[in-house]
C-alpha cells in the first residue's frame, strides 16, 4: 500500500504500515561513516555495487523480516513487539525507497530495470506483511495490554493497528483478497499514469524561429523544414532552402515558460491546447483508478475514498475539507474577480479591442507583463543574483543561523553516487555530531524524473540507548544549465522551490523519533507540507537574501529595492493563485468523493468546478486532470497544501517574522516541531509552537485558522475576519 507525500510535483515517497526502515544488523549503510573511503554501492548499500545487487538486496530484506516475524510470533514484551515491527518496516522500506530513487534518477538502464524488478518483488512481500495475522495479533496485544511506557510507543501501536485494518486484515478472506487486488491495481495504475505523463508530454512545431523569444529558445529543440513546406528535422544543416523553427515539448515547466514569455498569442494557444490535452491514455487510467479506490473504500465500510484516507488526518472527514474549501473560495472570489478584470482590461488595451476575451493561454503572459511593468522586473537581472552555488550557501546560512550546525559537502565512497553531478551534504552539529545526510541531484538530464522532489533513503530511528540511525534523504531538481554561461543561475521561483524542498529535508534530517514509523515527514498527510511551506518564506525575506544573494559577476549584494519589487509582484494576483489552488483541491475531493451509481464523466466534473470556482474559461478538449500527478500522490489530499499555507503563515507571523534567523527561533522550530516528526498529534505540535489561534475545531475535525494567510495576501476584510477564526 502506498502513500506519497509530495510538494509541488511528486515528491516524498511513503508507504502505509510498513514504511521504509533499515535493519541495523543487516542493512547499515556506509552513508553514516564519513571516514570510510573503500568502495560501496548506491547510497552506501554494499549490495548495490551492480544492478544485479538489487536481487540480493530484496532477498536479504525478506530473510531478515522473516526472522523478525518468527521473533514476534513468540509474543515478547509489548515494547519489543513494536521495536521489531519498526525494524521490519525499516528493512523492507530501505529496498522500496532505494529502488524508487534509482528508478527515477539513475542514468544507467541496467540499474533502472533491476530497480523496477526489485520494487515489484518487494511490493508483493509488502502485501504479505500487511495481511499477516501473526503481526496483526501481536500489535493488538501490545496496544491493549497497557505496558507500553512512552507516548510514542503507544501511538505507534495505535497507528500500526489502524494501518493493518486499512489494509483489510480484519475482513473475511474473500473481501481481503479483493482489497489486496485493488491495492495492487491502484499501484499499477498510478505508475502507468505517471509514465504516460513522461512518455507523452505533447509537442508543437513553430515556424519561423523568430516567433519564439530569445530568452526561452535554449529550452526548445531547433528544427528545420524545407521552404516548400515538407518538414524534416535536422540539427546541422544550413542550406538556403531550409527554414529554422522550434519544437516546443509541452511538459509543464517548458509550457509555463512559453505561456509566460511569448508575445505571439497563436503560439501560446497552440502550446496550451496541446499541453492541456495529453496524455490521452490517462483518461482511461484515471477512470480505472477512481473506480478501484472507490470500490476499496466501500469494502472498508466508507462512503468514499476521500473518507477512507482521512482517518488519521487532522481534517478527519471530507465534509470538513469541502466546507473549508468552499469557505476559502467565497473569501477570495471578490478579489479574484477584480484581478481577472484587471488582466482582461490590459489585454484589451494591448490588442486595441474592447470586446476581446481573456483566454486561458493569456493569463501568465499578461500577469508577467503587468508585474514587470509595475515593478521594473527583468528575469535575467533577478537570476543574476541567484547563482546556484550562492543559493546552496543560502541553505548553509539557514542551518547555521537557526540550528547552530554546518551543512557542508562531504566525500562519497566509490560507487555511492549515481551521477557525477550529485553532491552529498552532511548536517553536523558541533556538540551533537552528524545529524543526517542529504544527496543533491540538481540538474536536468534525459530520462530523469522531470519534477522537483524529496526522496527518502533511510529514516531516523533509535537503535539503542547510545546509538541513533541517522536519516538519509535525496533532493532531486531539474535546474537547466545555461548554454551561454558556465554559471547556473536560478530564477526566483526556482529558489523558492529549492527552499521548499529543503524544508522537507530538514523535517526528516532533524527529527529524532524512536521509531522510523514517525520519522520526519511520516506525519498526517494534511500536516506534511507545513515545514516546507514555512521555509519558502526565507526565500522572500531581504534580511535573509542579503546574506547570500550576490551578483554572479560583480559580487554585488542583491538590492533591497529589487527584493521589495519581487514581493510586490508576487502579491499582485495572490487571490487568483489561491483560487486556482482551491479549484484543484475541490477537483481532487470530488473525483475521489462519493459517487453515484452511474459512471462519472470526469471531464464534465472538472468543467463544472472550473465554472464555479475559477474565472479561467474552460476550453473544450482540454483536460487538466489527465496530467495532474497529485491525484496519485495526494489522492483526496491535495487540500493539504492549503492547510500548510495557512499554518505556515501563522507560524511565520507569530514566531519567525520579527527575527527570521534568530537561534531562538531555530531552537523552537527544532524542539517543538521538527524533532517530533509524526510522534505527536500535529494540532498539539502547532499549538505548542505558537499558542492558540493556529487551528480551529469544526464539525469534529481540525481546520487552519486562515487569518494570518488572508492578512498576508491582503484579502482580509471585516466579513472574512469573522469567518476565518
Amino acid at each position: 500500500m502506498w502513500n506519497f507525500i509530495k510538494n509541488r510535483e511528486p515528491n516524498i515517497h511513503m508507504k502505509r504500515l510498513f514504511e521504509p526502515f533499515l535493519s541495523y544488523r543487516h542493512f547499515r549503510t556506509r552513508a553514516v561513516d564519513r571516514q570510510n573511503t573503500s568502495s560501496t554501492g548506491l547510497y552506501g548499500f554494499d549490495h548495490l555495487k551492480s544492478p544485479k545487487g538489487f536481487q540480493r538486496f530484496v532477498d536479504e530484506a525478506i530473510e531478515r523480516s522473516s526472522e523478525l516475524i518468527d521473533y514476534i510470533s513468540g509474543m515478547p514484551s509489548s515494547a519489543e513487539i513494536i521495536r521489531a515491527m519498526d525494524e521490519i518496516s525499516d528493512t523492507v522500506c530501505s529496498v522500496v525507497d532505494s529502488a524508487e530513487l534509482c528508478r527515477q534518477t539513475h542514468p544507467a538502464r541496467g540499474f533502472v530495470e533491476e530497480a523496477i524488478k526489485a520494487s515489484m518483488k518487494i511490493n508483493v512481500y509488502l502485501h504479505f506483511l500487511n495481511t499477516n495475522h501473526t503481526l496483526y495479533n501481536a500489535v493488538k496485544k501490545a496496544e491493549q495490554d497497557g505496558h507500553l511506557l512512552t507516548e510514542e510507543a503507544r501511538r505507534a501501536a495505535l497507528h500500526l493497528h489502524i494501518d493493518f485494518e486499512k489494509g483489510g486484515i480484519h475482513l473475511p478472506s474473500g473481501k481481503l483478497d479483493r482489497v489486496n487486488q485493488l491495492n495492487m491495481d491502484a499501484h499499477k495504475l498510478c505508475r502507468e499514469y505517471g509514465e504516460n505523463i513522461i512518455n507523452d508530454p505533447g509537442y508543437v512545431d513553430i515556424f519561423p524561429a523568430s516567433r519564439i523569444p530569445r530568452q526561452i529558445q535554449h529550452l526548445l529543440k531547433p528544427i528545420y523544414r524545407l521552404t516548400s513546406g515538407v518538414s524534416k528535422e535536422s540539427l546541422g544543416s544550413y542550406e538556403d532552402e531550409q527554414e529554422k523553427g522550434f519544437r516546443i515539448i509541452t511538459e509543464p515547466r517548458t509550457l509555463f515558460s512559453v505561456l509566460q514569455l511569448t508575445p505571439d498569442e497563436q503560439v501560446r494557444k497552440m502550446a496550451y491546447l496541446k499541453g492541456s490535452s495529453v496524455p490521452h491514455a490517462n483518461h482511461e487510467v484515471l477512470d480505472k483508478l477512481i473506480n478501484s479506490r472507490h470500490e476499496l473504500a466501500q469494502i472498508m465500510g466508507c462512503k468514499s475514498y476521500a473518507e477512507f484516507v482521512m482517518q488519521l488526518n487532522m481534517a478527519s472527514s471530507p465534509e470538513v475539507v469541502v466546507s473549508f474549501l468552499q469557505e476559502m473560495s467565497n473569501m477570495v472570489k471578490e478579489k479574484a474577480d477584480e484581478e481577472f478584470n484587471t488582466i482582461r482590461n490590459l489585454k484589451r488595451d494591448v490588442c486595441g479591442q474592447r470586446c476581446v476575451d481573456l483566454e486561458p493561454w493569456d493569463e501568465a503572459y499578461y500577469t508577467t507583463m503587468m508585474k514587470s511593468s509595475a515593478y521594473n522586473l527583468d528575469s535575467a537581472v533577478v537570476a543574476s543574483y541567484f547563482s546556484l552555488p550562492q543559493c546552496i550557501e543560502g541553505l548553509k546560512l539557514l542551518v547555521k543561523s537557526l540550528f547552530g550546525a554546518s551543512f557542508d559537502s562531504v566525500p562519497m565512497a566509490p560507487g555511492e553516487s549515481w551521477h557525477p553531478d550529485v553532491l552529498k551534504m552532511c548536517i553536523h552539529h558541533p556538540e551533537e555530531g552528524d545529524l543526517g545526510f542529504l544527496y543533491l541531484d540538481l540538474f536536468s538530464r534525459k530520462g530523469k524524473y522531470p519534477g522537483c522532489a524529496t526522496f527518502a533513503i533511510k529514516g531516523g530511528r533509535k537503535i539503542s540507548e547510545t546509538e541513533y540511525q541517522l536519516p538519509v534523504m535525496a533532493l532531486v531538481f531539474n535546474f537547466s544549465r545555461s548554454h551561454d554561461s558556465s554559471i547556473v543561475r536560478l530564477n526566483h521561483s526556482e529558489l523558492e522551490t529549492l527552499f521548499h524542498e529543503f524544508g522537507h529535508a530538514l523535517h526528516a534530517l532533524l527529527s529524532r523519533t524512536d521509531y522510523q514509523h514517525f520519522a520526519g515527514t511520516r506525519v498526517a498527510l494534511d500536516f506534511a507540507e507545513t515545514p516546507s511551506n514555512l521555509f519558502e518564506y526565507y526565500a522572500w525575506d531581504y534580511r535573509v537574501l542579503k546574506k547570500f544573494a550576490r551578483h554572479y559577476s560583480t559580487g554585488e549584494v542583491i538590492p533591497e529595492k529589487l527584493v521589495k519589487s519581487l514581493n510586490g509582484a508576487r502579491d499582485m494576483f495572490a487571490a487568483t493563485e489561491l483560487q486556482r489552488q482551491i479549484f484543484y483541491a475541490l477537483v481532487d475531493q470530488t473525483l475521489f468523493g462519493e459517487q453515484l451509481s452511474v459512471p462519472r464523466d470526469t471531464n464534465s466534473i472538472v468543467a463544472h468546478l472550473k465554472r464555479q470556482h475559477s474565472n479561467e474559461k474552460h476550453v473544450e478538449g482540454t483536460h487538466m486532470h489527465i496530467r495532474f500527478s497529485h491525484f496519485l500522490t495526494y489522492g483526496a489530499g491535495y487540500y493539504s497544501y492549503l492547510y500548510a499555507k495557512c499554518f505556515a503563515a501563522t507560524i511565520w507571523k507569530k514566531l519567525c517574522q520579527e527575527d527570521p534567523l534568530s537561534p531562538t527561533t531555530g531552537t523552537l522550530l527544532r524542539t517543538k516541531l521538527l524533532q517530533y516528526g509524526g510522534a505527536k498529534e500535529p494540532a498539539d505540535l502547532l499549538t505548542d509552537l505558537v499558542g492558540d489561534g493556529i487551528v480551529r475545531y469544526h464539525n469534529g475535525g481540525i481546520v487552519p485558522d486562515v487569518t494570518s494567510c488572508l492578512e498576508e495576501l491582503k484579502l482580509l476584510d471585516d466579513k472574512n475576519r469573522h469567518i476565518g477564526k
